[in-house]
């Protein structure tokens, strides 16, 4: 059984570190969805089908960045829950600041001196679906290769 130089094992898991980190500081940047629409027309609506490099190419969509890291969706005209109400908005939005006990939620409020439906969410372009976001995988990602790294210090490969 072959021992791996301390030199060897320190340079594999400083790499695996760096490599995390950069992904992990990516996301410290906070984006949100930014877009309107209106009944039918655009792309805002739900289903919202698009991807961080897929609203590039999207006209009237566009991932800005949010200082708060708190992203919005309101839904205006949901009064009779019809597809085809006509004065029925979607909007995609970076808020200034979200709910005071920090959690994300979706409720029925007043906004613009209209009745709404609106959303609240922390996290990378998190307002773009229903899904719920998922922000630590990195997490597990960096512990399974310290874990690798590390049985690999001591067996050979």
């Amino acid at each position: 059984m072959k021992i791996r130089s301390f030199n060897e094992c320190f340079t594999l898991l400083t790499t695996i570190l760096l490599t995390s980190q950069v992904a992990i500081t990516n996301a410290l940047l906070k984006r949100c969805y930014h877009c309107r629409s209106r009944s039918e027309l655009g792309s805002c609506k739900d289903p919202f089908l698009f991807n961080a490099t897929q609203v590039e190419s999207e006209r009237g969509v566009s991932a800005v960045p949010c200082a708060s890291g708190w992203c919005g969706k309101v839904i205006e005209g949901m009064g009779s829950f019809r597809e085809d109400d006509y004065d029925m908005a979607t909007q995609r939005m970076c808020v200034q600041r979200g709910p005071s006990d920090s959690e994300d939620r979706c409720a029925y409020t007043v906004y613009n001196h209209k009745k709404v439906y609106m959303c609240f969410c922390q996290g990378d372009l998190c307002n773009g679906s229903n899904r719920p976001y998922v922000g630590h995988k990195w997490i597990g990602l960096t512990s399974l290769s310290i874990i690798a790294v590390l049985v690999l210090m001591w067996i050979e490969i």
